[in-house]
């Protein structure tokens, strides 16, 4: 990720965390308590699914990184449904007062911003799929705040401005390519890609040697808002692919563990600015 002390590089990544937390927070906080339940992109999801999903998911990141045998526990609960447990938790989470879930919301991701600062760079947290580092808890934590809150966002008739955070969702899309073949049954391609996105700044985020011959391209956003199935490629015209594989793999690209999402409609969610 960086020649950087990989402290350092873990502070400013929670930073990153918690700036991408406060921006969701502001657009839900002052909200009355009926708008919880308007219906998001997310099919059968409200606004409070929304955030008890952010919830549960930072529980579980404390409880890998505080009580592993525990976390062991619930995830073999959890895989025992695989197709389902992520929405039942939704629900469930979802079921209680809006002030509840908010303050549940808010103490969660602090404590986990806590806990993830003092682990040791080289440490493995187990998780629902492979263990990841710190690191990669705190990257994906950010993925999945950036995403669903795409999907308030999207609720909510609000259009927000790219930041540079966008690059860790980019990264997790791009090094999640072949997960996402995997994840299709299909076999990855052994060749690199590049991967070349106009940040927010004008600079390029570049992925992959130069010379490769499956080429994708876009802006930033677009690039994040398909990886993470927020958005139909029909309503993304900067993404572009150059070779069969690049646009096969922009057809199955997904940023996220499990199984295939069900994505998005053309015309169906994100709102950029």
């Amino acid at each position: 990720m960086s020649d950087r002390d990989p402290g350092a590089v873990l502070a400013d990544l929670l930073a990153d965390l918690r700036a991408e937390s406060e921006e969701l927070d502001a657009l839900v906080a002052g909200l009355p308590a009926g708008r919880w339940a308007e219906a998001t992109p997310a099919e059968g999801w409200t606004i409070a699914h929304q955030i008890a999903h952010l919830a549960w998911t930072d529980r579980q990141a404390l409880r890998s990184a505080t009580d592993p045998e525990g976390f062991a526990r619930a995830a073999r609960e959890a895989l025992a449904s695989p197709l389902t447990f992520v929405d039942e938790a939704a629900e469930a989470g979802a079921a209680g007062p809006p002030a509840e879930l908010l303050a549940d919301w808010r103490a969660g991701r602090e404590r986990l911003l806590r806990v993830l600062a003092e682990r040791p760079a080289g440490e493995k947290l187990p998780w629902f799929g492979p263990p990841m580092s710190a690191l990669s808890m705190a990257t994906g934590r950010l993925m999945e705040t950036w995403a669903h809150g795409q999907d308030v966002a999207d609720a909510l008739g609000v259009g927000r401005l790219p930041t540079a955070r966008l690059r860790h969702v980019a990264r997790i899309g791009v090094r999640a390519r072949d997960f996402s073949y995997a994840a299709h049954q299909l076999t990855p391609p052994a060749e690199d890609f590049r991967v070349e996105l106009r940040a927010p700044d004008g600079t390029v985020w570049a992925y992959g040697p130069a010379g490769a011959g499956q080429r994708v391209t876009a802006d930033a956003l677009e690039f994040c808002l398909l990886v993470t199935q927020r958005a139909h490629r029909d309503d993304l015209p900067s993404v572009r692919a150059e070779g069969a594989e690049a646009e096969r793999w922009l057809g199955i690209a997904q940023a996220f563990a499990g199984p295939p999402g069900k994505g998005r409609a053309p015309g169906a969610g994100g709102a950029t600015a």
